[in-house]
């Protein structure tokens, strides 16, 4: 709306943490999407509309690879499939055939160097309740307009989770020579453009970072996840360090917070002021929709979960955890017999 104001640096809470200024020669794909107007945006966010993911997955690296991961995707060609224009791959030979032909693109590439990617996994996903053929339907238009007839890719809808997502495995080698590789910036604008097919598509979606909402600890990765899940009797270094680090804030006194918790805190003090303030001069407004967007922004705030870190989670989780262990007795000096 054209009346609508906005107070200064306020957008700055939605910024992503990532230099997106910096431009790239090697840069494939452009900006991308925006999220509509400020206004819209604003009332989404105060409504706590469901978030979009999108997420790399990682990358295959020779022929063998790239073979199993279309294979896994499509359930070795059990469940349906598109390549770009909506051409079907359909049967575990179809999907061989068409990983073979990826394949041999990339071996004749003169320019290929050792290590280069064979192709990009991608998963486009929404919580649950979402309609699982509007998404699909969605993530076909994110593609289309992504990578359109730039990088060939091959697209499946999986419902076999709470859930539904799609998975994509896009060939890293373009159509005109230029290689696929995404970065932070890359991603922020995917998750722009999917949340918008969404939003066309009539479902509520929105892409914020997560500092935005207020959420200052980072999700697991997914290869320390998938070495946990694995239960193998040994501990990913990383998580161990983690824990380590969390025994000693839990039992040892060491609670000063880390240079960058000191950041964070900085951040989402930032971040709170600005939709406070933002809030206050829409309550402020003639324009009873304004007025009501300012209360619904308050309410958002007040909702927001405190600063927290991961290693102070842990230890929190380490205190519960000892809270719980009923303390052993300590047993006599002379092992239990009775004193003379």
């Amino acid at each position: 709306m054209s009346g609508f104001r906005t107070v200064a640096g306020f957008e700055d809470a939605w910024r992503p943490p990532v230099r997106t200024r910096r431009v790239r020669p090697e840069a494939v794909l452009g900006a991308g999407g925006g999220g509509g107007d400020v206004r819209a945006r604003l009332s989404r966010v105060a409504r706590r509309a469901p978030e979009v993911m999108v997420k790399v997955t990682g990358r295959t690296r020779d022929p063998g690879h790239l073979a199993a991961h279309l294979a896994y995707i499509t359930r070795n060609g059990r469940l349906e499939a598109e390549e770009r224009d909506g051409v079907e791959v359909v049967g575990r030979e179809a999907v061989q055939a068409l990983a073979a032909d990826w394949a041999a693109g990339q071996l004749m590439d003169s320019r290929r160097r050792a290590g280069a990617p064979f192709s990009v996994g991608i998963i486009l996903s929404m919580p649950a309740g979402t309609d699982p053929l509007v998404l699909r339907d969605a993530a076909r238009a994110f593609a289309d307009e992504t990578f359109g007839g730039r990088f060939d890719h091959l697209l499946v809808l999986h419902t076999d989770t709470d859930h539904p997502h799609a998975h994509m495995a896009v060939r890293a080698l373009g159509n005109d020579g230029r290689r696929l590789n995404p970065r932070k910036a890359d991603l922020e604008a995917w998750r722009q453009r999917f949340a918008q097919a969404l939003r066309d598509r009539g479902v509520e979606a929105e892409a914020t970072p997560r500092g935005a909402r207020g959420v200052t600890r980072k999700a697991e990765r997914t290869a320390v996840r998938k070495l946990r899940e694995r239960d193998t009797g040994a501990t990913p270094r990383v998580l161990r360090s983690a824990w380590q680090e969390a025994g000693r804030a839990a039992f040892g006194g060491d609670t000063a917070p880390r240079p960058w918790e000191a950041r964070m805190l900085r951040r989402q003090q930032r971040v709170r002021a600005l939709y406070a303030a933002q809030a206050a001069l829409l309550l402020r407004s003639d324009d009873a929709r304004d007025r009501a967007l300012g209360q619904e922004v308050l309410r958002f705030v007040a909702g927001m979960p405190e600063p927290d870190s991961r290693r102070l989670a842990l230890a929190r989780e380490l205190r519960a955890a000892n809270a719980r262990t009923p303390a052993r007795e300590t047993p006599p000096p002379d092992g239990g017999g009775r004193r003379r």
